[in-house]
């Protein structure tokens, strides 16, 4: 099947399993690094795997790259075995790993240049330069690039096949506020002209701005899946009495006693003299009760600053729940 079926994953995932070893400090036996992951991937979606460090991620999408062998399962890459595929498929698919993957006495333009005379209708390299700002570091080795120099090099030579799906791994890795602006708003771009974008992380915040569709993954599974905001209503409907997790941040007086005024569940931690963080199950109630009593007191805080739940405090409550 040359020609995806646009209503089809671009990939699709279910019970991956993959083992290694043997290992000497096992005594001989395999270490099961995945051991039941599924998922699916839509062109024109960002779909991100979420878990810690260690947690599988890499080397599930690894397999589905057909760069590791899996030791159970099944994996569909537009339509393909990624174990069996060969030239053509590769051509199809953009991969930017998490250490690079790029040879340490490269020059930029030179390598870039190099790998896109592999493919029939490259990206135009000055394009890519030019989008990623590499021209501000063209003149080095690679040896000599910053960690997110080299993350941004990474990502163009992952563009250059023009691939329908591309796999990045820790994208945001080592790069600086504004490189990471850059990256994510190019990433938004690609989405939005079609690619399937498939993308590893551990930072809840990346998750958060950039995915359609999130799957968490814990000690080599499924924990949960969907969108963000899926997610955290989800977590919600397994608990009729958790709200949505809320934190009020108050700057006034020192020694502001607001405990007294909130209800039980509520925690009041003054992080330094007049700096003052309210989280729990905020209602309106205890608003209510607290703009009452700072009136009451005669009390004006200098700022408030009200933070919704996130999809951080959704992730420590599942790994809380998995490992209890």
């Amino acid at each position: 099947m040359d020609v995806l079926d646009s209503q089809l994953p671009a990939l699709a995932i279910h019970g991956l399993v993959k083992d290694v070893g043997p290992l000497p400090s096992l005594d001989g036996r395999m270490l099961r690094v995945v051991s039941d992951i599924s998922l699916k991937a839509h062109a024109g979606q960002v779909t991100a795997l979420l878990g810690a460090n260690g947690a599988g991620k890499t080397t599930t999408i690894e397999c589905a790259q057909g760069l590791q062998k899996r030791s159970g399962g099944t994996i569909s890459l537009l339509g393909h075995d990624p174990a069996r595929a060969g030239a053509d498929l590769r051509a199809r698919v953009g991969v930017m790993l998490q250490d690079g993957g790029l040879p340490p006495s490269a020059r930029p333009l030179p390598l870039l240049r190099h790998i896109a005379g592999m493919y029939r209708n490259p990206w135009p390299v000055d394009d890519l330069v030019s989008r990623l700002g590499i021209n501000d570091f063209s003149q080095g080795t690679v040896r000599r690039l910053s960690g997110g120099q080299k993350q941004r090099l990474a990502l163009a030579a992952a563009l250059l096949g023009r691939p329908e799906v591309l796999f990045l791994d820790e994208p945001s890795a080592g790069l600086d506020p504004q490189s990471r602006q850059l990256v994510f708003d190019f990433i938004v771009e690609l989405r939005d002209q079609g690619m399937a974008i498939v993308l590893t992380t551990h930072l809840m915040d990346d998750a958060q701005r950039l995915a359609d569709y999130v799957y968490i993954i814990d000690a080599g599974r499924n924990v949960a899946e969907g969108t963000v905001a899926e997610l955290l209503q989800r977590d919600l409907r397994r608990d009729s009495t958790q709200q949505h997790i809320r934190t009020l941040f108050v700057e006034g007086p020192e020694k502001l006693d607001m405990g007294a005024v909130l209800s039980g569940d509520l925690h009041v931690v003054e992080s330094r003299p007049g700096s003052y963080s309210i989280t729990g199950s905020l209602t309106p109630a205890d608003l209510a009760a607290l703009t009452a009593w700072w009136a009451e007191k005669d009390i004006m805080p200098t700022s408030l600053r009200l933070e919704a739940r996130s999809l951080e405090d959704v992730f420590l409550d599942i790994s809380a729940k998995e490992a209890s």
